[in-house]
């Protein structure tokens, strides 16, 4: 799944769990959440999907955080492990679902490329955004607040297929979607610099 299909199902399932345990999340954390498991591709020695898409790996690092937040992690954690068990299980090869135990790749195959593949991350997009907009989301977005910053994590991974085809040219159907994500998050983003600019504390 590309950049948009993990972002948009990223915020779908937090903010779907947020609702049902009564909870609220910080919507940049989410954001960045849906898409950090691919800091792989940019980690020399790490292969990518493999020990960063482990659902072993998402349980080990927030074990500490079910513990002292119970269910307000909720919504981040299936941020996280949204991005391999659905996104890149079901589209594009495959992960190391249960690394270090294994190394064997588990998926269903379906590519990035297909029809089926673009129709679902627009669907999911479209979901989305119709979501942060009845629910004041996008607004909060562009409210100043220093978590604003982390937004340039997904910014980079959104832009970085658009015009640099890394790590793989995004199909032309998709192209609109990424732009409209990054621009949202830039605009925020430039609101969080602001933010912290005037006062750095």
């Amino acid at each position: 799944m590309f950049a948009v299909g993990h972002v948009a199902f990223g915020y779908i399932s937090s903010k779907s769990s947020a609702k049902l345990l009564k909870t609220n999340f910080n919507i940049p954390t989410v954001l960045m959440l849906s898409i950090i498991p691919d800091i792989d591709i940019i980690i020399p020695f790490l292969n990518h999907r493999g020990p960063t898409h482990s659902i072993i790996v998402s349980l080990l690092i927030f074990a500490p955080l079910f513990l002292v937040y119970h269910r307000r992690a909720i919504p981040y954690f299936l941020a996280l492990v949204q991005h391999s068990l659905v996104g890149d299980f079901m589209f594009g090869g495959g992960i190391r679902l249960l690394w270090p135990l294994t190394t064997q790749y588990y998926g269903i195959q379906i590519s990035v490329l297909s029809q089926e593949s673009i129709i679902i991350e627009w669907v999911m997009f479209v979901i989305s955004i119709v979501i942060m907009l009845k629910t004041n989301d996008a607004a909060k977005l562009l409210q100043q607040n220093f978590s604003n910053l982390i937004l340039l994590v997904p910014t980079f991974t959104l832009l970085a297929p658009v015009f640099f085809a890394f790590p793989l040219a995004v199909p032309l159907w998709l192209i609109p979607p990424h732009l409209f994500y990054a621009f949202l998050f830039l605009a925020s983003t430039a609101i969080g610099v602001i933010k912290f600019t005037k006062n750095p504390r």
